[in-house]
This record gives C-alpha cells, structure tokens and sequence, in this order.
C-alpha cells in the first residue's frame, strides 16, 4: 500500500482521528490518550500501532515516560493530494455563494 493510501486508512476511524487531535495539542501518554475512551488498553495500543505504522505518530523516550507526538509528514502529503483536486469544488462554492447573495437580496427587498 501507498504512503497515502495507509494515511487515509489511519485517518478513516474517528478514534484514531481524535487521538490525533489531541496530538495536536502536545505530546502525550497512552495513558492520557486512552482515558476519553471507553476502550482497553490493548484496543488504544492497536490504534496507536496503525497511526505509528502509518507515520503520523512517534514514540519519544524520556526514562521510562515514552509519549507520542504528533509527525505531520504524512498529513502534508495528504492535503498536497487533496489540493490537486481544488479547481474542481472551488468554482461551485464561488457559484453557491453569489446565489446565496442573490436570494439574500431578494428577501431584503421583499422585507422592504
């Protein structure tokens, strides 16, 4: 599998999304990004193993405190795919928004 394709994948579970998200934030342990969770530890460990497996999370050493941070690499590749495919939703977004302006005008002038 591509380097992007096992980013989506990673990317595809929200809890795996939300420990990212809290990743965002600093590093933490896998005691502090399993406790939202009513998970196991064995169920974090395994989405901690997909993210690590995928590049977007690493494990820092510190004696024995070993926290996760967050490794934006693999987001960076993802959005650079992503942006490729942008000229084809932005002329629709800029068409939503002039006839959003349109029916805005015309509620105010029937208001009047």
């Amino acid at each position: 599998m591509d380097a992007i394709s096992t980013t989506l994948s990673a990317l595809a579970d929200p809890t795996r999304r939300a420990i990212l998200a809290r990743l965002a934030e600093g590093e933490a342990s896998v005691t502090d990004l399993a406790a939202p969770f009513a998970l196991s530890q064995p169920a974090i460990s395994k989405h901690l193993k997909v993210l690590e497996k995928a590049g977007l999370i690493s494990q820092a050493r510190n004696a024995q405190f070993r926290p996760r941070r967050l490794e934006t690499a693999p987001l960076k590749q993802v959005s650079d795919w992503v942006d490729q495919y942008r000229k084809f939703w932005e002329p629709s977004f800029d068409r939503l928004d002039q006839y959003l302006a349109e029916i805005q005008k015309k509620d105010a002038d029937n208001a009047k």
